[in-house]
């Protein structure tokens, strides 16, 4: 069993996933690129390693049962534990979208690789994060699925609280998933946290938002390497905990 830690970081080969890796393995973790193409996979891969990194590409589709088992399979031979999971991949097919014209096959789509895919993953991966002395998991969520500032005109979000539903709908259910699952590990070493990773300059966020993508993964590395005595059980932004 390797005495590093091992990581998992799922949707990585762009965006805020592919900087949670580079924070990470910065930091000394052993990282797995998680990704479904495994062309740009390996690429993303490649241009880690010429920084120095450890970093290995993991070919997993988080909707693709196969492909789930197979990587638990890998982690399970090579590693024999899993100290970090951070499920990052996530989609939106509704942005912008009234919540009245929102068709089924959104709310189906979105559901299933935001929750479904990332609950059953989770669950697959769990006996090996009980094997790390201080596993962590991270789930990407979103300030969009705050029930709470979803219901105050004056949130920040209050003025989206009629559109991107389903997305929003799916972070809410899963920051309910990542209570339960706290709740049910708290008397171990597994943590178990919410990340809001802030509005990032990322093809889903836009070229508008306010943060770098560096920004976007501080939140999540934070989470990653919580100390002992850090919390569990929440939704948290740089920090800063963000209300249900």
């Amino acid at each position: 069993m390797s005495t590093k830690k091992i990581a998992l970081v799922t949707g990585a080969n762009k965006g805020i996933g592919f900087e949670t890796v580079r924070q990470l393995a910065a930091k000394g973790v052993t990282v797995l690129l998680g990704a479904r193409d495994e062309k740009r996979g390996a690429e993303a891969v490649e241009q880690l390693k010429k920084e120095g990194l450890d970093v290995q590409f993991l070919q997993l589709d988080v909707n693709d049962t196969a492909s789930q088992d197979n990587a638990a399979r890998f982690i399970a031979d090579k590693f024999g534990k899993l100290d970090i999971l951070i499920n990052n991949a996530g989609v939106a097919f509704d942005f912008q979208v009234p919540a009245s014209q929102g068709t089924l096959e959104q709310w189906r789509s979105t559901f299933e690789t935001n929750v479904f895919s990332l609950v059953s993953l989770t669950q697959k991966l769990l006996p090996l994060v009980k094997k790390s002395d201080a596993g962590r998991i991270v789930n990407l969520s979103s300030i969009l699925g705050s029930l709470a500032l979803n219901s105050d005109p004056n949130s920040p979000i209050g003025g989206w609280a009629s559109v991107t539903t389903a997305y929003n709908a799916s972070k809410a259910a899963l920051n309910m998933f990542t209570i339960h699952l706290a709740n049910e590990l708290k008397n171990t070493p597994i943590k178990v946290n919410s990340a809001h990773p802030g509005w990032v300059k990322t093809d889903m966020g836009g070229q508008d938002a306010p943060l770098e993508i560096e920004d976007g993964a501080k939140t999540s590395v934070e989470l990653a390497l919580l100390a002992d005595d850090g919390p569990t059980g929440g939704h948290f932004h740089l920090g800063e905990p963000i209300p249900w």
